[in-house]
């Protein structure tokens, strides 16, 4: 559980302050927030989606405000963003809340910049609003802020990663031959809040051929004795930060072929998170596992990126990829999960997330990564 002091140094003040300074720096004149993770990461507010609008105001010069529809300006002012001293402007049914923002922006705005997941009917209704100012993504403004995390932020995600484990841990309970992926995955979600979490964000249960589908989520196929499974979960706390960990098991004995391909991609992942350092870039990162998966022959296997950032969103920057020259610095977390999927017969995933440190790295999944091979 988050204790209080934690949950202040999730939301500090300062944020806005930096957001503002980095606007000013981006040659924007304003940063227009709506909600969502952005929105969540600066305020601590987790505003609701609505077709009225809601929206953090940061200009480049100047104080910030919420505007947010009247009904929701309590809820707005008892979540953290009522004790950072933000003024918070509710307004009316019949009131255009896009022109009254307009309007108490600076004169001469002539650059905006809008968080990347804003509803495309906002935007077009922020271009009536100021047709002649260009409209950006606030993503080129924020995502520097966002990418290091602070020691608070590191100690949710590290929580979150402790409860999905306790889900992973849990599998032989559900994982049974004779049951569908459906039904497992049924179990598995309802694990999932019991261990911690305020949400579900995912559940993948990839059986026989389909565990070679790395984004297959569930079917009613019925698990078989010697199939290999593929589980990947995640969820989000009520801190805000997410979880996302897979593990493959087998549910009694796999194919021999299965387990070589498994030695492999173990052997690999192993190397990617033991090479996790500030100053490697993601794309060299990358190549630590490739190279392995590769040489053994399933090069052609591995279909996708070796990892994604993760935070507020379960997916963000950094992605670890390759033609990515950043390099990772202290604070970046990311998912590290080599794959390697033999199409109509079986595949295998492996993955931790992981933040690079002052001097390294930190696993923050810590189950076992040898193959589990549950009762058939």
């Amino acid at each position: 559980m988050t204790d209080i002091q934690d949950s202040t140094a999730l939301h500090p003040a300062d944020r806005l302050e930096l957001a503002r300074r980095a606007t000013a720096d981006a040659g924007v004149d304003a940063l227009l927030v709506s909600p969502g993770a952005d929105l969540r990461y600066l305020t601590g507010y987790q505003a609701l989606p609505l077709e009225r609008l809601t929206c953090l105001v940061v200009p480049a010069e100047g104080e910030p405000f919420l505007v947010a529809p009247a009904l929701e300006v309590a809820a707005a002012q008892a979540s953290p963003a009522g004790g950072l001293g933000l003024e918070i402007t509710g307004f009316a049914e019949t009131d255009d809340a896009y022109a009254l923002i307009a309007r108490r922006l600076p004169a001469g705005v002539r650059r905006f910049a809008v968080d990347n997941h804003m509803w495309a009917e906002k935007l077009l209704a922020f271009q009536a609003a100021l047709p002649d100012a260009q409209a950006c993504l606030a993503g080129d403004v924020l995502t520097e802020l966002r990418l290091r995390k602070t020691p608070a932020e590191v100690a949710a995600l590290r929580r979150a990663g402790g409860a999905i484990d306790r889900v992973h841990r849990r599998m032989g309970e559900w994982l049974l031959a004779g049951r569908t992926e459906r039904e497992v995955a049924r179990d598995i979600a309802d694990a999932i809040v019991a261990a911690g979490h305020a949400t579900v964000d995912f559940v993948i249960v990839g059986s026989g051929p389909n565990s070679a589908s790395p984004h297959h989520e569930v079917s009613d196929r019925v698990i078989r004795t010697g199939d290999p499974v593929v589980v990947d979960i995640g969820g989000t706390t009520a801190d805000g930060y997410c979880s996302d960990s897979t593990r493959t098991y087998a549910v009694g004995e796999p194919p021999a072929a299965f387990r070589e391909l498994y030695e492999v991609l173990l052997r690999a992942q192993t190397a990617q998170t033991d090479a996790v350092r500030p100053g490697i870039t993601a794309e060299q990162l990358d190549a630590v596992g490739r190279d392995i998966i590769t040489a053994a022959g399933y090069g052609e296997h591995f279909i996708h990126r070796t990892g994604h950032g993760i935070g507020m969103e379960s997916h963000e920057e950094p992605y670890i990829v390759a033609g990515s020259s950043r390099a990772l610095a202290p604070g970046m977390a990311f998912s590290i999960e080599p794959g390697i999927y033999l199409p109509g017969t079986f595949g295998a995933r492996i993955e931790d997330i992981a933040v690079c440190t002052q001097d390294g790295g930190e696993r923050l999944n810590l189950t076992g990564r040898d193959l589990v091979v549950l009762p058939g």
